[in-house]
């Protein structure tokens, strides 16, 4: 690498999409090695399971590069593609008839917190990996309302809106997750 290579200013995600949608393979694989592994991480926390999270990382990349000249710049290029990731997986979800377990319908219930899950980064190792392992356990509706209510922070109306279901139905399946991982983690603890 010459010292003028060295000293050139590393291009911005923005600059590397706008090359990309014309047509610069380089600019592309730059992008994505600069986030394959948030994809991965992301799919990987929301399927739990390894392989399937690497097929959803390929074909996210797939779509993005023919979605690529839909990104304008209005937000951060890492928001714009943690949305399509999102999106992406709801739809590998939808397709894999986890539908009907998103369409039971009850009154609304209260917000409950696990205790001790209020702040993952607060938590010591061991409690977060058994937390993890907790989620990997829930059915994947349950499962995909938790980690985009209290693991990336949607609000009720957006997850229904991008699960097609109500408000409620949200609510409701996040009720249970929260019922069914309290139950998990206290197995967990009485085994240890």
């Amino acid at each position: 690498m010459s010292v003028a290579e060295t000293d050139k200013p590393k291009e911005t995600d923005f600059e590397l999409a706008q090359r990309s949608t014309g047509g610069d393979r380089e600019a592309f694989e730059e992008l994505y090695h600069r986030h394959f592994r948030r994809v991965y991480a992301l799919t990987l926390r929301m399927t739990s399971n390894p392989s399937t999270a690497e097929d959803l990382t390929q074909e996210v990349f797939i779509h993005l590069f023919n979605k690529i000249g839909s990104f304008r710049g209005d937000s951060a290029f890492t928001t714009w593609l943690h949305r399509m990731t999102v999106n992406h997986v709801l739809m590998y979800f939808r397709k894999s008839s986890t539908r009907s377990e998103l369409l039971t319908t009850e009154g609304e219930t209260p917000v409950q917190i696990v205790r001790g899950t209020e702040n993952q980064n607060k938590m010591p190792v061991v409690d977060r990996i058994a937390l993890e392992k907790a989620i990997s356990e829930l059915p994947p509706g349950y499962r995909s309302v938790f980690v985009l209510h209290d693991v990336e922070g949607y609000e009720h109306e957006e997850i229904g809106r991008m699960l097609g279901t109500s408000t409620g139905t949200s609510k409701s399946q996040l009720h249970k997750a929260r019922l069914k991982l309290r139950d998990l983690l206290r197995r967990q603890a009485a085994l240890n």
